[in-house]
């Protein structure tokens, strides 16, 4: 949660200077979101390496549950199509992009910056990764709060495909709580959150 607001308190800040045109020069560089995400890349390749015991949670998955992942990235990416017929003047490549964040908005919102920088200029490409950061933002948050009434009403896997990549991490705790028999899902949580973190630069690369 507290890393939440930190995010929105940055995004804040980040809008009154540019509007201040106060700005180190340095922050306008090019290079910068090259930066930024290859260390993003790197600590998750640290953090999958380190702290996570793949062939344990491998051994305690039921097959069927294990699809989960590739509902969610379906589902997802199904519904964030349907964005074109709301949203005036955005394709369905600039949809695909925002929904292929799956709650993980720092990754998704630079890598997007960079890669479309090229076709929609700095400003076009800047508006659509604050689209993105926003949309994921906000469904860590649903995630977040809904988990009691997303369990209850749709059953214990949805709160896990509605938390996206969150649901190794920052939502786990709240899945367990708020579930029949809870700590069952702790590996197709984990295993879900690994492969939808995998697969955000591989479809934001293959969208653009």
């Amino acid at each position: 949660m507290k890393e939440n607001l930190l995010i929105l308190l940055c995004f804040v800040a980040g809008i009154g200077l540019g509007l201040s045109q106060q700005a180190p020069e340095w922050l306008h560089g090019h290079d910068l979101p090259m930066i930024i995400l290859s260390l993003l890349i790197l600590q998750v390749g640290i953090s999958l390496g380190a702290g996570t015991d793949l062939r344990q949670i491998a051994r305690s998955l039921n097959p069927r549950m294990s699809l989960l992942p590739l509902f969610t990235i379906a589902g997802t990416l199904l519904f964030s199509a349907i964005g074109v017929l709301l949203l005036h003047g955005r394709n369905l490549s600039d949809c695909l992009l925002v929904g292929s964040g799956f709650g993980y908005y720092s990754l998704s919102s630079v890598l997007i910056a960079d890669l479309k920088s090229a076709t929609l200029g700095v400003q076009g490409a800047t508006e659509l990764a604050t689209v993105a950061l926003l949309a994921n933002v906000i469904r860590e948050m649903i995630a977040l709060f809904g988990t009691p009434a997303l369990a209850r009403l749709g059953g214990r896997l949805v709160p896990i495909s509605v938390a996206g990549i969150n649901s190794m991490d920052v939502c786990l705790p709240m899945i367990v709580r708020n579930s029949s028999r809870g700590e069952e899902l702790i590996p197709i949580a984990i295993l879900h959150g690994i492969v939808l973190e995998v697969s955000v630069p591989i479809l934001i690369n293959a969208f653009c």
